[in-house]
């Protein structure tokens, strides 16, 4: 019955979406008092239903991750819409693209369509992180958590961060019910993705939608080992392209399993630009990585 909880939580916030008087749907505040109930949730359900003891949030952890969720929804969403949806919606008027049909079409498909946009996006994007050493850089922060919780989707390096919210949605006239309701089902299923939760949902859900299982695997300690099911929350994509790969991962992160704190996070792509600067100074100074390591 706990695999059950996911799918569940689910369909309650599509029919949320989908049934609620526009005079809800439409305020500005919906969607972050609705992101802040399906968080509580899962984090919720972490406590009644731990998977595992090693995961079990603590203090500290949870001042992080809720660090990470207030820059995520402040400063990366502001820069997500100041350097990229708006220059792209601009650029779309510009040209004179319309697409007005799509608000037309069946508000599930509408959904289904934001949702696979977004993700077939971020599945290049993050698959792209593990195979080029300068996305790399941006991206090993997130691995170096070193346990599994439902607000660790947020916890990574800023720039990052903003690469991974990238799309092309702003290009397309999809209403805007429909595009905020595929972000609240995004967060629902990278939420239970990340969430240390003892549900393991059904095949009509796990077949098409990542789950703990899949995405536990891809934080497993070492480089090689994370190279596989870069789906956030569409698993579906990785078993098309050949990058899924069944299993699951309890020891999460990398160097030895050591937990990078807040600066540590920020600093981390510069880190071997800063060693090499340096060491053509030739100071006696500690290099960055030894600082860091510090």
């Amino acid at each position: 019955m706990i695999g059950l909880i996911p799918p569940a939580t689910l369909a309650a916030v599509v029919a949320f979406w989908a049934f609620a008087p526009a005079s809800v749907t439409g305020y500005g505040w919906t969607l972050t008092i609705l992101s802040t109930v399906i968080s509580a949730w899962i984090l919720a359900l972490e406590w009644l239903f731990e998977r595992h003891e090693g995961w079990r949030l603590n203090r500290q952890e949870l001042m992080t991750d809720v660090f990470y969720v207030v820059l995520m929804t402040t400063v990366i969403g502001w820069a997500a819409n100041t350097f990229a949806d708006s220059p792209l919606h601009t650029l779309k008027v510009s040209l004179g693209l319309a697409t007005p049909g799509l608000a037309k079409l069946p508000f599930l498909l509408q959904v289904f369509l934001v949702f696979f946009l977004v993700e077939f996006g971020q599945y290049w994007m993050h698959r792209a992180m593990h195979n080029w050493t300068p996305l790399w850089l941006t991206h090993a922060p997130h691995h170096h958590i070193t346990q599994l919780n439902a607000l660790k989707g947020y916890v990574g390096n800023p720039i990052e961060l903003w690469l991974i919210s990238l799309s092309v949605i702003a290009l397309f006239d999809f209403d805007t019910t429909a595009i905020l309701c595929a972000a609240s089902v995004g967060q629902v299923v990278s939420g239970f993705a990340h969430a240390n939760v003892r549900a393991d949902p059904p095949w009509f859900y796990a077949f098409f939608l990542t789950t703990i299982r899949n995405h536990s695997l891809h934080h497993s300690v070492g480089y090689e080992e994370t190279r596989c099911n870069y789906a956030n929350s569409m698993i579906l994509i990785d078993r098309v392209f050949g990058t899924y790969r069944e299993g699951e991962g309890v020891l999460v992160g990398q160097d030895e399993r050591r937990r990078l704190s807040i600066r540590e996070q920020f600093l981390f792509p510069f880190v071997p630009v800063l060693d090499a600067w340096k060491r053509r100074r030739g100071g006696g100074a500690p290099s960055a990585t030894q600082a860091l390591g510090n």
